[in-house]
């Protein structure tokens, strides 16, 4: 587990670097806010469609190669973008980058198959606080080396150079998880390369599940969206002020994935954290509808993204505790697809409702949506109490 935090850590600090200068940036190609939408967007796209692939494929050939090729392909993405100097080759670049982006769902098969089921979520959880940290070090680096000009070139040098130690990392320590008679189920259990993703969902039972994982990066991607449009017209900040501030989110989110969620899951379960969570994610979106200071505002991104950040490893391991070990990778590929397709939507709809209503009206877009997936939640928890005290009364 250490080796798989360390080349995660180091791979999410490549991909933190980019964070803070693209909106910034882009306008200096030509972009314009929707522009800045539709390259995060790109990136989604890229990301929903290869993500099931990269998942079956480490279901088939083991996770460590796969970890290693997603590695060699991000650092290829962050040399396009380095060397872009036209408006189209930051698209090209960023899709390039999506469609290589399937790390995290294998990492987090990777983690499941070596947890048991009961330590499972704080395993989930260091994936997630490799995510926090990397997010700590990667925006703040990618602020500062930016400079007072935004440029692509030296931010995503370092970046491409993060993404080649993580990939030599991974070749020398990282030890695969996945036997070689578990690849053979697998083979036999997918039913060949023609069964579609959507099938093997259907028959697990857990569209639903997956679906959440949709509307929890909608909801991300828009905050990740909108609050550096609104610090650079609110309040004039530039890329190292914006990546101050998603470098102590990201401390809040190392800390809360790497200590207090194993903690936390033994004492409430994972649906009554998961619960409290997404409650905490609504209550920071009603905070940031009616931000009117600089104050509120950083203090709704800080509540909204820590509740947002104590629901995804929960959701992985959901997931994990629901499909058979064969299909792991390929499901938690199709999770992390539903993810990406979220981040598909969220801009667009937080830049649409931008566009049309201003600020305020964007927060409240993101609201709506994150009641459909609290009402889920309040629902998986209400069904689960149930079952329980069924089962007593037996």
């Amino acid at each position: 587990m250490p080796v798989l935090f360390g080349v995660v850590f180091i791979d999410l600090i490549g991909f933190g670097i980019v964070i803070p200068i693209l909106p910034f940036l882009s306008p200096q190609l030509g972009a314009d806010k929707l522009d800045v939408a539709y390259i995060i967007v790109v990136y989604a796209v890229g990301a929903g469609l290869c993500a099931p692939f990269w998942g079956r494929l480490s279901d088939r050939i083991g996770r460590k190669p796969v970890i290693m090729m997603c590695l060699g392909g991000a650092a290829v993405s962050y040399a396009m973008l380095g060397f872009a100097s036209s408006l189209w080759m930051v698209y090209v670049a960023r899709a390039f980058a999506g469609l290589m982006a399937g790390n995290l769902g294998v990492a987090s098969a990777m983690m499941a198959d070596v947890t048991k089921p009961e330590s499972r979520a704080r395993g989930m959880g260091l994936i997630g606080a490799a995510f926090g940290l990397g997010l700590v070090i990667g925006p703040m680096l990618g602020g500062l080396l930016s400079g007072e000009q935004p440029g692509f070139t030296l931010p995503c040098a370092v970046a491409g150079l993060m993404s080649v130690l993580a990939m030599v990392a991974a070749a020398v320590f990282l030890k695969e998880s996945l036997p070689v008679e578990k690849r053979a189920a697998s083979r036999l259990q997918q039913g060949g390369v023609r069964t579609s993703s959507y099938s093997l969902l259907r028959a697990s039972g857990n569209r639903l599940l997956v679906l959440q994982f949709c509307l929890h990066s909608l909801c991300a991607s828009s905050i990740t969206y909108l609050f550096p449009l609104w610090a650079g017209d609110t309040l004039d900040w530039g890329p190292r002020q914006v990546g101050i501030v998603f470098g102590i989110q990201g401390a809040i989110m190392a800390v809360v994935q790497g200590g207090l969620m194993g903690p936390l899951v033994r004492l409430l379960g994972e649906l009554q954290l998961l619960r409290l969570a997404v409650t905490a994610l609504v209550v920071g979106l009603v905070m940031g509808v009616f931000a009117d200071s600089m104050a509120l505002m950083v203090a709704s991104i800080f509540v909204a993204m820590t509740g947002a950040t104590m629901c995804m490893p929960l959701l992985n391991t959901l997931v994990s505790h629901r499909v058979p070990v064969a299909i792991r990778g390929r499901m938690l590929g199709v999770s992390g697809a539903s993810g990406s397709w979220g981040r598909v939507v969220g801009p667009l709809l937080a830049g649409g409702n931008l566009a049309l209503f201003g600020y305020h009206g964007a927060w409240f877009g993101t609201l709506v949506v994150s009641l459909f997936y609290m009402a889920w939640v309040y629902r998986e928890y209400a069904l689960s109490r149930r079952g329980r005290a069924q089962a007593v009364e037996r």
